[in-house]
């Protein structure tokens, strides 16, 4: 046990449930040396040791023990500001590590300009000016001797240091984060296991390979046409898993044609190259809630359980300064996830906002991004409005972090000349070879355009066809199609069915599909990505190509008819004006007007070009994030902001609330969390029955009285009148039957 060479008193960081004591010297080096681990990924394990060495020296003061023994009748003290202090004064140089230190707890503030900042403005610098009211906390230089340290040269180089800057703070703020995080737990928990024990990648490789042997030793097929399909994807499977153990690190793209098995060949050239390339993990990024889990699903079934991780939604709790000394704080803090595991499943909402946070909660899973295979699924769709600092980040991670990114897409948004802007001697690379080729032999459709259609015409024609889907721009939109479409066989999807209801339907509507009978779906953009639908006929109201090429994709997917046979209709609707989508449509048109195929590789490239060009470059970062890191551009001269750009990076601008469903096992888990039992494990399992909407949305349930507020952000559909068994939530709202008793 440390004590003061002085006094002789123990000098204590934690106190767990059972009265063990862990002295500040024992918890320092602990969270020392799992830094080090954590930043030795991408170099910089000497920072690390250095961090995790200062981060909690300000507990030597008698102030903080005090606090420590009686925290119910003491008050907080700054215990994150004295290792800052004394980073600095080592070296002037480690202001990047001093932020790292200060803000462990508080979060990641704005950096502040030394010469203007003041005392208490909530800025790194006000802070480090309001040190002379720390207490005394010298004695720590009788346990801890901490050696100099450099910032890594690549923070210098490259087109916008400030940025590079930046992004090295957050990777070394999140393994300290992790590292006192788990250090911490260790103690509390007295070491007992509660984290790894995962499979390696070699045995998921093991595995994947005796789960594709299924199609790769196929011999019993329906017609030819189903033999020569799979025999394609075979190949591009087989291409794939030989291209990762070959390839060296870097940025590549995978181009598929939809339809053409990209999800699993991507899997199995991560497994390879993460392999070969000795790194740790594999993290998938999908666009959508709507499909995350069944890909997730999937992965489990072959990788197994335990190795997954699906991480899109759920609670989040903070380290704060008066919650990190007492075990209750690390029991809740236990439902969020560190991204540990060896396979991880997200959306690009959760990546990339975590990416630009400044909370200790969101970003404290960044250093597993590091040395890790990271497959942006469906890569197009990456948010236009902050598609620039998205592909900053990206090539950080590539070109500082060794990690290994793949765009994966049937329709590859060409980011070739924005990612050579961060990473100048960086070529993009397609793994797959002769992309024109395969997308020649997976044609399966012909693309017809239907022009300007009157809404009793689309009717007409989605009623003469027995088997049909019909997507279209909006959730609105199609609850009120589905309204006039015969009932026999009707559907309507979108994402105001809450998740499991819309997997009863699409079994339902497979089901229909594969006996031949009336099944005509109307459907929003959630079908285009990740849904395997096989109809012999699509109507797609018009918006982007990608969007048209991801619908097409839904329509004779198995290759069992021609594609003369296989008609996909592009349509204009009279009197819905899809504003939103005009610069989308605006670029179709043209590319319409310049190629005879629209799949064909360079349509599409042509379209991304030309939609950003419609665009600007100014709507490619609209919220100005890659301004704010720039040095003589940074707000107030602060070219390290990082609270401001975390409040202004939200990809889903207008934030969306949580109604929960009552029905079936649900109403029992809603009935739980109101009593407080929330765990990471019962919000996953009411994310099933869960339906996001928006404000105006929300207030007009509210105001009618068929919801009830249950927590923040979320709220319980109490009138069930407004959700329909076909169309699920209603967004019109015309009556209120409040059922509260």
């Amino acid at each position: 046990m440390v004590e003061d060479k002085v006094t002789g008193k123990r000098m204590i960081a934690h106190i767990n449930a059972s009265g063990k004591i862990q002295t500040v010297k024992s918890h320092s080096e602990g969270t020392a040396c799992l830094t080090q681990q954590f930043a030795e990924e991408f170099g910089c394990g000497k920072q690390g040791y250095f961090c995790g060495l200062l981060h909690d020296i300000g507990k030597y003061s008698e102030a903080f023990q005090r606090r420590i023994a009686d925290p119910e009748h003491t008050a907080k003290v700054d215990h994150s500001t004295a290792g800052a202090v004394e980073a600095m004064k080592i070296a002037k140089e480690n202001i990047p590590l001093a932020m790292t230190i200060a803000e462990h707890h508080s979060g990641l503030l704005n950096g502040g300009v030394y010469r203007i900042s003041n005392k208490g403005d909530g800025t790194f610098f006000g802070r480090i000016k309001g040190a002379e009211s720390l207490p005394d906390y010298a004695a720590w230089k009788r346990d801890i001797v901490p050696e100099d340290v450099n910032i890594p040269a690549f923070c210098r180089d490259g087109s916008n240091p400030c940025f590079t800057m930046s992004f090295f703070i957050r990777m070394m703020y999140s393994c300290l984060v992790d590292a006192d995080y788990l250090d911490t737990e260790a103690f509390m928990k007295e070491n007992q296991a509660v984290r790894g024990e995962y499979d390696s990648l070699k045995v998921l490789a093991e595995r994947f390979d005796n789960h594709i042997k299924q199609w790769l030793e196929k011999t019993d097929f329906k017609s030819d046409k189903q033999k020569i399909l799979c025999s394609i994807r075979n190949q591009v499977l087989q291409d794939c898993m030989s291209k990762g153990s070959e390839l060296p690190p870097g940025i590549y793209t995978l181009t598929v044609p939809t339809g053409g098995g990209k999800t699993t060949a991507s899997l199995g050239f991560a497994l390879r190259h993460a392999i070969q390339s000795k790194m740790k993990r594999i993290i998938y990024v999908i666009p959508y809630t709507s499909i995350i889990d069944q890909n997730a699903e999937v992965f489990r079934s072959i990788l197994g359980e335990k190795n997954v991780l699906e991480h899109h939604s759920g609670i989040l709790y903070d380290l704060t300064e008066d919650k990190a000394e007492n075990e209750a704080a690390y029991r809740k803090a236990l439902a969020t996830e560190n991204w540990d595991m060896p396979v991880i499943v997200t959306t690009a909402v959760q990546f990339f906002e975590s990416l630009y946070a400044n909370r200790s909660s969101k970003c404290r899973k960044l250093h597993n991004m590091a040395n890790s295979v990271i497959i942006f699924d469906e890569a197009q769709t990456m948010p236009i409005p902050y598609l620039e600092p998205c592909v900053a980040a990206i090539a950080e991670l590539a070109a500082h972090y060794h990690s290994t990114i793949v765009l994966c897409t049937a329709t590859q948004p060409v980011l070739d000349e924005m990612i050579q802007k961060y990473i100048p001697q960086t070529q993009v690379r397609e793994i797959c070879e002769h992309t024109d080729i395969l997308f020649q032999k997976l044609r399966r459709t012909s693309i017809v355009a239907a022009g300007n259609m009157e809404r009793e015409k689309l009717i007409d024609c989605l009623t003469a066809q027995e088997q049909v889907l019909c997507i279209v721009n909006s959730r609105n939109l199609a609850q009120e199609l589905f309204e006039e479409i015969p009932r026999e066989g009707a559907f309507c999807l979108t994402t105001l069915l809450y998740p499991e209801h819309r997997k009863e339907k699409l079994r339902e509507i497979k089901e229909r599909l594969e006996h031949h009978v009336p099944c005509r779906v109307i459907a929003t953009s959630l079908v285009e990505a990740g849904v395997d639908l096989d109809f012999p006929c699509v109507y797609r109201q018009e918006n982007g190509l990608d969007a048209l090429i991801q619908a097409a994709g839904r329509c004779n997917r198995e290759g069992t008819h021609s594609p003369e046979e296989s008609k996909v209709y592009l349509f204009g609707l009279k009197g819905d004006a899809s504003v939103y989508f005009a610069q989308n449509i605006s670029a179709l048109r043209q590319t319409l007007r310049c190629y005879e195929d629209p799949a064909a590789p360079e349509a599409i490239a042509f379209y991304f070009k030309q939609y950003r060009e419609i665009l600007g470059r100014e709507n490619l970062d609209q919220k100005k994030i890659m301004d704010a890191f720039t040095a003589g551009k940074g707000i107030n001269g602060d070219c390290f902001p990082f609270a401001t750009v975390a409040r202004e990076f939200h990809l889903i601008e207008s934030e969306t609330q949580t109604i929960y469903i009552p029905v079936g096992e649900a109403e029992l888990w809603i009935e739980e969390m109101e009593k407080g039992k929330v765990s990471r494990e019962l919000m996953r399992k009411l994310g099933q029955y869960a339906v996001n909407v928006y404000p105006n949305h929300l207030k007009a349930l509210y105001d009618a009285g068929c919801v009830e507020g249950i927590g923040e952000g979320m709220y319980v559909l109490r009138d069930m009148n407004q959700y329909h068994e076909d169309t699920g939530l209603q967004m019109d709202v015309s009556t209120g039957y409040g059922l509260f008793g």
